[in-house]
């Protein structure tokens, strides 16, 4: 809840930078632009998807242990190919105790020790399961709920320890609702999930019968897991109700709380998750689903002590016996995601330290394919793309003087972090061992929390990441007004320094200005250029963006991405305007760069068109259908192949180096076109 907005958009830039080479999974042929993956059979009018990377989907397959496959899943195997070398370095070595590479030798090899992990079978797990097992009240279930939420696991409810939205002088606890196993609210009720929730049934009670229950308890206990599950989803939010920060902003004082959520002890809770006593005031992100909560724990104690007995099995499964990770695999995987195979070892455990101890993996991963004149670089493509929105919102028709002068004082307080954050983490505060994978979770999980708790009354740190710097990825942090470019993100197709520059304007700067007016999207544009949720648009505006950003909800709304099914055009707003002003604003750099210089074909293509296709082939993706059916009703980003061609059927500029008219599938009514910025 307290990450920022992560886009899989990202980077690249049309500079030399000399990467590191390592052992790569994926052919840099599938990575690098290339008119081997066009469908040139497939008129651009027509579907430009398809022209862009149709010859790429035909001849490529989903992996067997991928739900998805694309750019970015493509350079993210190859990154963790990367990691993996650090990892088994690491563990290799004998590093000094204490030190980074110590800590994540100890911790790879503990979770490789898969012999030891069986042999222990469930017994890690056990004083847990005995603590669970000995609830006799309400107190004795919070106590064991804030055990589970401090080191693993977070059944229940979620929480974070984050700036106060509104007043990010203070740091605050938030409050939200969680506590599902299904992907959202929907799965539990929508006649068209009712597969999945007869296969969760089924998995829950063989996650029972594992932990030792026998076949008919183990049935009985699973129809009790689902049956408070689906009255927690009954009270929960759906995503898109979730993407409205004013609505899920709720600040209390303790007493205040507790008095909205009668029944949950509240106060008790908070001494046990070690809030401190002065922060009088915590933020309850949606009361409706305490209020529901605290009237269903004393009634229903015993239901509880079965829900909390599935969620510790189910948490703790990646870190137990085979038999464990393999089922949980089998539903959440296999049935949920359509994925018929699990990932290789080495690369699950890669995935889960980087959950655990992410920044001291980042650090070495830094240190080995990080050069530093990539930062530089880098602000200066973030300048250009910056200027060019600078010009546009002085020049903007819609838009009146008092609100264009906030915008541009936001955008001049811009803080743009590339590559790594000013200063590590440090973990000397954490004991980690070669002995035990699942306590070397346990520990790590709780010195997060300490972490967390160290900064009540400390001022928000603005240049923290919130996400570890060797993942494929970019963010937009609001209440920080923070661009964070990570280091991982800076490859082929997001940068590729052998291609030409309308190549790089299409991939690089257009996702620049993506995460730039995320700032100014439908959520962004909610705080002010201090990072605090602050309305500083006049109704006018706000009225005038609504009808231009409507038009994205309409075009988007009727995209069908599999039969029957379309995309939510209110649930990715946020990421289609800024993919539309992200385009934009990157061809409009373009062009200004080609002044005065010889505009040469390419493979018979001329810039305007490699740009354009350089955006698509960004987006070139296949998924499962299951995992399709996942993002269609959580995911705030649009399936990748309407990505790839819709912000551009809103630019005209598009449809003239295409030479795309009017009756063409991808032509688009000029009144219907949406133009924000």
């Amino acid at each position: 809840m307290n990450h920022p907005r992560l886009s899989l958009a990202a980077l690249g830039a049309a500079l030399c930078l000399p990467l590191i080479a390592a052992a790569a999974i994926v052919p840099a042929g599938d990575l690098k632009f290339s008119v081997e993956h066009m469908d040139r059979s497939v008129s651009p009018g027509v579907d430009f998807a398809k022209y862009a990377w149709g010859g790429w989907a035909t001849r490529t397959a989903i992996p067997a242990d991928k739900a998805r496959w694309g750019s970015g899943d493509m350079l993210g195997e190859n990154n963790w190919a990367r990691i993996r070398q650090i990892l088994e370095d690491a563990a290799a070595k004998s590093g000094a105790p204490g030190s980074t590479p110590q800590k994540v030798g100890d911790f790879y090899a503990s979770a490789m020790d898969t012999v030891a992990i069986d042999a222990a079978g469930i017994k890690p797990l056990q004083p847990t399961l005995d603590r669970i097992a000995a609830i006799k009240s309400v107190d004795d279930l919070i106590a064991a709920v804030a055990d589970a939420q401090n080191h693993i696991g977070g059944p229940l409810f979620g929480t974070a320890i984050y700036a106060d939205f509104k007043d990010n002088s203070k740091i605050r606890f938030y409050l939200a609702q969680g506590g599902l196993s299904l992907p959202t609210r929907d799965y539990y009720f929508d006649e068209k999930y009712a597969k999945f929730r007869d296969e969760f049934v089924v998995h829950v009670a063989k996650m029972f019968e594992l932990a030792g229950a026998a076949p008919e308890a183990a049935k009985a206990d699973a129809a009790t897991v689902f049956a408070l599950e689906k009255a927690l989803a009954e009270v929960s939010k759906p995503p898109t109700e979730l993407r409205n920060p004013l609505a899920n902003y709720n600040k209390m004082t303790r007493a205040e709380a507790a008095a909205a959520m009668p029944g949950f002890p509240l106060e008790r809770y908070l001494t046990l998750a070690e809030i401190p006593a002065s922060e009088q005031e915590i933020i309850v992100m949606q009361p409706k689903f305490f209020a529901t909560l605290g009237t269903m724990l004393e009634p229903r104690l015993a239901d509880w002590k079965v829900y909390l007995r599935y969620h510790a099995i189910k948490d703790s499964a990646p870190f137990l016996a085979a038999a464990f990770d393999d089922e949980s695999f089998r539903f959440f995987g296999q049935v949920l995601n359509g994925t018929p195979q699990q990932e290789p070892r080495w690369q699950r455990v890669a995935k889960r330290m980087d959950g655990q101890v992410g920044y001291a993996i980042s650090e070495l991963y830094v240190a080995r394919y990080f050069p530093p004149a990539v930062k530089a670089r880098l602000d200066g493509m973030i300048a250009i793309m910056k200027d060019v929105l600078r010009d546009r919102i002085k020049q903007l028709d819609w838009m009146t003087d008092g609100t264009k002068a906030k915008a541009l004082e936001k955008l001049a307080a811009y803080r743009v972090m590339v590559g790594a954050p000013p200063k590590w983490r440090d973990y000397s505060g954490l004991t980690i061992g070669r002995d035990s994978f699942y306590t070397n979770v346990w520990n790590a999980s709780y010195f997060e929390v300490k972490r967390q708790l160290a900064k009540f009354g400390q001022p928000f740190d603005r240049d923290e990441f919130l996400a570890s710097p060797h993942q494929v990825n970019a963010y937009n942090q609001p209440s920080a007004n923070q661009l964070v470019f990570l280091a991982g993100i800076l490859q082929p197709p997001y940068f590729d320094a052998e291609m030409d520059d309308a190549v790089n304007f299409g991939a690089i700067c257009a996702v620049i200005g993506h995460e730039i007016t995320h700032g100014f999207d439908d959520q962004g544009r909610l705080y002010d250029a201090t990072g605090n949720l602050k309305d500083w648009w006049t109704e006018k505006d706000a009225a005038e963006f609504k009808a231009r950003s409507d038009k994205l909800v309409n075009q988007f709304g009727a995209y069908e991405a599999l039969p029957g099914l379309k995309v939510n055009g209110q649930l990715t707003l946020g990421e289609n305007i800024a993919d539309l002003a992200g385009v934009s604003i990157a061809y409009e750099a373009l062009e200004r760069s080609l002044v005065g210089k010889e505009r040469k074909l390419i493979d018979g293509l001329t810039p305007e068109q490699r740009f354009f296709l350089s955006w698509a082939q960004v987006w070139k993706t296949k998924t499962r259908d299951e995992r399709m059916k996942f993002y269609l009703q959580a995911d705030v980003h649009s399936p990748g192949e309407f990505r790839a061609y819709g912000p551009l059927v809103n630019v005209q500029e598009f449809y003239d180096a295409f030479g795309i008219k009017e009756g063409d599938p991808m032509w688009k009514k000029p009144e219907e076109r949406a133009k924000i910025w």
